[in-house]
């Protein structure tokens, strides 16, 4: 055994065998800290791991020699949770799945990691059918799906586990408030060791019990004697998903794991993580209200910016069927300072409730407040709204929210928050208006992507009043038909 030091950057991931004052990478000053790895002789148990690795031919090929298979998809038995990763989890990838703490990381994925053990989802026969003798060698029954003639076996959905942060005992309480049943399917651990974890599932794979998926809770409560570091330092996650990594592709076993989020709101750890896994997801949502919104940030076999929305309640997460009218709920049609915008989450249009209020203010710099939108957008939409329309906004405070929880960064929601502003000033209420529109620094009305997409899904819901570029070329005249009505 012999130990290497190198200086790793906290902020960027940025490697150097000399330590630094300035980080070369992101630029931050401080950032590089030093880390010792002691790397193992080649008998060691890290290579050893290794065996089971395919040789392939290290010769480049052409695009039309390599050969690639369409794998089937898991079902997670959420059709949100499916929509967001683009048809469900593929065999061998490793999806990271961030949020803030008590969000509803470990429920969501408790009760995924429930309905695919108890099936029958895509890619596992269903409980009906017959047990049949193990392949030679095998010590695990397995299910015979199909005729006798073309019949195929396909091997119970065991599902691992991992917690590093709660007992056992802990996530069985939570599985009864949660209504499981018995499921011998779904298997436990309680372990934050990751050289461990990995032995466990290697031998769970020569035991002919290879988990269907594998839970990590979480990437930073895993640590390895193999370096140096508490758990959650830089160069234990950083060892921890390279070995959870090549795990997934070596055996084909998809990996979650659970990250935790900074007080500025991005995933903990390295950046290289979140380079590292196949696909990012982020649950977020406010502690104070029960909607929860998974958002994919990043996704290596499908859309990105898609979005999930779900409800927490007592026996868990709910997926909401109607997500497209859910933030319609409970508005008040005679209210002043509410417009309706359409924003577009990936492909999928909702119907938001924008709401303004203005009121005098008597401080020397007057309040601007935003919840759900950017408070910058709403900076520079005030200045427009001052310039072009000639409102008095300068001796106002203004707050503007996003009802419902949704967290809008669609341009396209500009028109919506000035007319709501303007609403609120002349306490005059705009009911059954929609606004689609980005807002340019002129005071003109742009075009924005997919605009018949939206019109369409607000004529759905029975909208007329709709405006956009299409009727109004500048903000000031749609300000001005509307004073006028």
């Amino acid at each position: 055994m012999k130990s290497s030091i190198s200086f790793v950057c906290q902020e960027c991931g940025y490697e150097s065998v000399q330590w630094l004052g300035k980080c070369p990478e992101c630029g931050n000053w401080n950032s590089l800290k030093e880390i010792s790895n002691i790397i193992g002789s080649a008998g060691s148990g890290k290579i050893k791991r290794e065996r089971e690795r395919v040789i392939v031919d290290l010769r480049p090929k052409p695009l039309s020699e390599v050969h690639y298979e369409e794998k089937n998809r898991i079902k997670t038995g959420f059709s949100e949770v499916d929509g967001v990763l683009g048809g469900g989890i593929v065999p061998g990838s490793v999806i990271l799945l961030a949020g803030d703490p008590g969000i509803g990381k470990s429920t969501l994925l408790l009760q995924i990691a429930l309905k695919i053990a108890q099936g029958p989802v895509a890619g596992f026969p269903p409980a009906s059918a017959p047990l049949v003798s193990p392949p030679a060698g095998g010590t695990e029954r397995v299910r015979a799906v199909g005729s006798p003639s073309t019949r195929t076996t396909l091997r119970n959905n065991h599902i691992l586990y991992i917690s590093g942060e709660e007992s056992e005992e802990q996530i069985k309480l939570r599985a009864n408030r949660l209504n499981s049943q018995k499921n011998e399917n779904f298997l436990l651990l309680s372990i934050n060791n990751t050289d461990a974890v990995v032995s466990v599932i290697e031998n769970m794979v020569i035991k002919n019990i290879k988990p269907s998926l594998v839970i990590i809770d979480s990437i930073q409560t895993m640590e390895s004697e193999n370096l140096e570091g508490l758990s959650g330092t830089l160069g234990q996650v950083r060892y921890s998903a390279s070995l959870f990594i090549k795990l997934a592709k070596t055996l084909g076993i998809p990996i979650i794991l659970v990250g935790h989020v900074t007080k500025e709101g991005m995933v903990a750890g390295p950046m290289i993580l979140s380079h590292m896994v196949d696909v990012v997801l982020f649950l977020e949502g406010e502690k104070t209200t029960q909607t929860r919104i998974l958002r994919g940030l990043k996704n290596r076999f499908g859309p990105i910016d898609e979005v999930g929305v779900f409800v927490m309640e007592g026996e868990g997460m709910n997926e909401v069927r109607n997500a497209e009218q859910f933030f319609l709920t409970q508005r008040q049609n005679k209210a002043s300072g509410s417009v309706l915008v359409v924003t577009l989450e990936g492909t999928r249009a909702f119907l938001v409730e924008l709401q303004a209020l203005t009121v005098f203010s008597k401080l020397p710099y007057p309040r601007r407040i935003a919840t759900g939108v950017d408070s910058r957008r709403l900076e520079l939409l005030l200045a427009v709204l001052q310039k072009h329309c000639r409102l008095p906004l300068e001796t106002m405070d203004v707050f503007v929210n996003a009802a419902g929880g949704l967290r809008i960064s669609d341009t396209a929601s500009d028109l919506g928050i000035c007319l709501a502003i303007f609403s609120s000033l002349k306490n005059m209420p705009l009911a059954n208006t929609v606004a689609i529109s980005e807002v340019g620094l002129l005071g003109e009305l742009r075009s924005v992507g997919l605009l018949d997409k939206r019109i369409k899904e607000a004529k759905k819901l029975g909208f007329k009043n709709i405006i956009s570029s299409r009727t109004h070329r500048y903000l000031n005249e749609a300000i001005g038909e509307l004073t006028k009505q």
